[in-house]
């Protein structure tokens, strides 16, 4: 595969597919689903659901591709061992990734205890394992664990691309926010660009 290039802001950002993976943030059903944890504290979580099918769309050109993906998931040891006072359980049906973007057989699923994806986790073993470069982004909450993981990446010398319609807060002010903070100061972080895009980049 040649090197691609996604219109992004604030400059098109060039990648190679080989060492390009799609990394999927915490799409589980307590955080986006009706009834989950996200919901009981008083959250609204219709701007979640709504990242949903583009995230499908850019998972959907990633497989075609053969393209890494990996899957987070933030919760706790069965235990609670190592859980703060509000929780997300592992093995809880709450704590399972979507139907919609469940992993597909051999696609890595990071189980992580915090905010970020790479704290405490083998993400980085996995990337580097993999010649992982560029991470393309969805997930939520985009202020929260997209946030953190995306500036994780960022010390560790990952550039990362985040697709603004595939990622999702219950705060519009705060999604608003969190995405001029990636792309600030020519990319401090990284970049912002969408689903649209990106399947357009992946010949989709």
């Amino acid at each position: 595969m040649a090197n691609k290039a996604i219109e992004a802001e604030p400059y098109e950002l060039e990648f190679d597919p080989k060492s390009t993976a799609l990394l999927i943030i915490d799409m589980q059903r307590d955080f986006v689903m009706p009834g989950g944890f996200g919901e009981a504290l008083g959250n609204d979580v219709t701007p979640l659901q709504a990242t949903i099918a583009p995230t499908k769309r850019v998972l959907e050109a990633a497989r075609k591709k053969g393209m890494l993906v990996i899957h987070t998931r933030e919760g706790h040891r069965p235990d609670l061992t190592d859980c703060p006072p509000t929780t997300l359980v592992r093995g809880e049906i709450g704590h399972d990734i979507v139907p919609e973007l469940y992993p597909a057989p051999g696609e890595p699923v990071i189980d992580k205890p915090g905010k970020g994806a790479f704290y405490a986790t083998d993400l980085e073993l996995i990337l580097r394992d993999r010649g992982s470069k560029t991470l393309i982004v969805c997930g939520v909450t985009t202020e929260v664990c997209v946030n953190t993981s995306v500036r994780e990446a960022n010390d560790r010398g990952y550039e990362c691309v985040v697709l603004s319609d595939c990622v999702g807060s219950y705060f519009p002010e705060f999604q608003k926010a969190a995405l001029a903070m990636i792309k600030a100061q020519g990319g401090i972080f990284g970049w912002v660009s969408d689903s649209r895009r990106a399947l357009a980049a992946l010949g989709a």
